[in-house]
């Protein structure tokens, strides 16, 4: 304790031994110096007030103008005040702290008891294993994190910045020099030059792997936790938002993931982690596994009952009816784990945290059942198998109930097989969902009531997310009905739904004439699936132009001819004989 006895029995504080480590001006480190007297007479706290009025010669109330001088200390980190809790020292003004008391911080009491605030590392030796090497980049991790918060100026972080950095550059030095004497190669390092990650993505890896070996309470998932250990300023972070969004190195070569989890906001937030083939492959290097993870787009290609669907386009591309939008965000809300919570307790769900839906699509063909499916389960993160009911009767004559059992049998094997979770979609489903025959029919009659009785079976037992689209819901039968817990309407679109879907469908890189206006196109009744057919066919002709301009008029014929009797105005064409 010889550096604590002289720092405070030293007459003038310039010439105490631990004066340049508090990197102070004398009339601050005398102020230290009043508290740790304090201190060791076992009074812990000391009151701003009484600081003031010992350390200072003053008139009157002279002694306010040395409040600075307190707030410092508390920005440098050298003494704290307690109640302020997780309040940012920045945001407290000196008034503020007038009527508080204040403690040696925990780095003081450090340096007191220590004589300095240099590191001490091991000697350099070579890394014998990967795990000699993780545990130095963790502590760098740790130290980015620490540094995060004291950018935030939270009064519980013990070290300065300036001291941390100071810390964070010697050991990035060590593992640097460590490195270059370490003969066997590391399988983090060798990952990184594989995938030619840069610095801020290293960062961010290894951030998500100390997540993986810690088992902590995923502090390191968060989105803006991440961005935050490899940003400088507030600018910094946006630019680094990039990293993490769709389409970035990281998420477009399946290095990392993430699920979408519902915040206690209402809004929705990422929680990252790293693939599992690449979590092995740094877990264990010299471990080749007995069992690979199969792919479901493989696995389905060795089939012949499902079509595999990788989403392209997510609810945010789809235009929506605001009662169907309204509707798809409740299901969505599921993955809160506080709504889960409520379920669970309620005795509304068991133990498994998935969506549980069972949803009906109905409407005219080409109001974008199959495309909101789709989109919902990109929203999701979750790959689609679907399967086209209208086969079913002449995929599976004479063995309708076996096969009917199949369908559902199989997505189960895929999905165990893959370790997913897809949505299963069930196209055209109006053979499944239909009004049973009731009396003796005939043998097809028997079949077809067969097939539906196994299929009510099955939708009766699903776990999971199951869509069935359909043009028609006044056929459907009333036990299927109620095997359904969401029945959604696709109506044709209004003109202002009509308009958005044009603006949202023509081509961007396309030249237009002078004048165009989508509000002409618009008047016309068409859904989605036909302006989408418009388009498509006007482009085809526009392309063999010299002049690739697409005009209203061109759009015109297209919808006339779809709108029209196209089969019986259209002149026949072929052989003359």
């Amino acid at each position: 304790m010889k550096h604590l006895i002289d720092f405070i029995e030293v007459k003038k504080v310039e010439t105490a031994k631990i004066y340049k480590d508090l990197k102070c001006l004398p009339e601050e480190v005398k102020v230290l110096q009043y508290v740790c007297k304090r201190f060791v007479k076992g009074i812990e706290e000391t009151p701003v007030l009484d600081i003031l009025q010992e350390c200072f010669k003053f008139k009157g109330y002279e002694y306010l103008k040395n409040l600075s001088i307190v707030k410092r200390l508390m920005d440098l980190g050298w003494i704290v005040q307690i109640s302020f809790g997780q309040i940012k020292i920045q945001e407290v003004s000196k008034l503020e702290i007038l009527n508080t008391s204040v403690a040696p911080s925990i780095s003081l009491l450090r340096l007191l008891e220590e004589g300095s605030m240099e590191v001490a590392l091991p000697e350099i030796k070579p890394y014998t294993d990967h795990l000699e090497y993780l545990q130095d980049q963790f502590d760098v991790i740790e130290l980015l994190h620490k540094m995060s918060i004291s950018k935030d100026g939270f009064t519980d972080s013990s070290l300065s910045l300036g001291r941390l950095k100071n810390k964070l550059i010697l050991l990035s030095k060590r593992i640097e020099e460590r490195l270059k004497i370490t003969d066997e190669p590391i399988v983090v390092e060798e990952f990184f030059k594989e995938k030619e990650l840069d610095d801020r993505e290293q960062k961010i890896f290894l951030a998500l792997l100390k997540e993986e070996y810690s088992g902590g309470e995923g502090q390191f998932r968060d989105m803006n936790t991440l961005i935050e250990l490899i940003s400088l300023d507030e600018y910094d972070k946006i630019r680094n938002r990039a990293l993490l969004e769709d389409g970035s190195k990281l998420i477009s070569e399946e290095i990392i993931d993430y699920e979408e989890i519902l915040n206690m906001f209402g809004g929705i937030s990422r929680s990252f982690y790293l693939q599992e083939d690449i979590l092995q492959k740094i877990i264990h290097p010299n471990k080749k596994k007995k069992v690979t993870k199969l792919k479901l787009d493989k696995l389905v290609e060795e089939q012949e009952i499902f079509e595999f669907i990788k989403p392209t386009t997510d609810l945010n591309d789809v235009v929506l009816h605001p009662k169907t939008k309204e509707v798809l965000d409740t299901i969505i809300k599921q993955l809160d784990k506080e709504v889960f919570a409520k379920l669970k307790a309620w005795g509304i769900k068991d133990k498994r945290k998935g969506i549980d839906a069972r949803i009906i699509f109905y409407g005219s063909a080409g109001t974008g059942k199959t495309m909101t499916a789709v989109s919902l389960a990109k929203t999701l993160k979750r790959p689609v198998l679907s399967f086209d009911c209208s086969k079913i009767l002449s995929m599976y004559i004479g063995e309708s109930e076996k096969n009917v059992r199949k369908i559902f049998d199989d997505f189960k094997t895929l999905s165990k097989e893959a370790k997913v979770d897809p949505i299963l979609l069930l196209n055209e489903a109006d053979q499944f969902l239909s009004s049973r025959t009731e009396g003796i029919g005939s043998s097809a009659d028997k079949m077809h009531n067969q097939m539906q009785n196994i299929f009510l079976e099955q939708i009766e037992k699903f776990e999971g997310i199951l869509i069935a689209t359909t043009n028609l819901l006044d056929n459907i039968d009333k036990a299927f009905s109620r095997r359904f817990n969401y029945k959604i309407e696709f109506k044709k679109p209004n003109k202002k739904e009509r308009k958005r879907l044009w603006h949202f469908m023509l081509p961007e890189n396309a030249d237009y004439e002078e004048g165009f206006e989508v509000e002409e196109l618009s008047k016309y009744e068409l859904t989605g699936g036909q302006i989408n057919l418009i388009i498509r066919n006007t482009a085809y002709k526009v392309a063999i132009r010299d002049e690739s301009v697409f005009k209203i008029k061109d759009f015109l014929e297209e919808i006339e001819k779809e709108l029209g009797s196209s089969f019986d105005k259209n002149i026949s064409m072929g052989f003359k004989i």
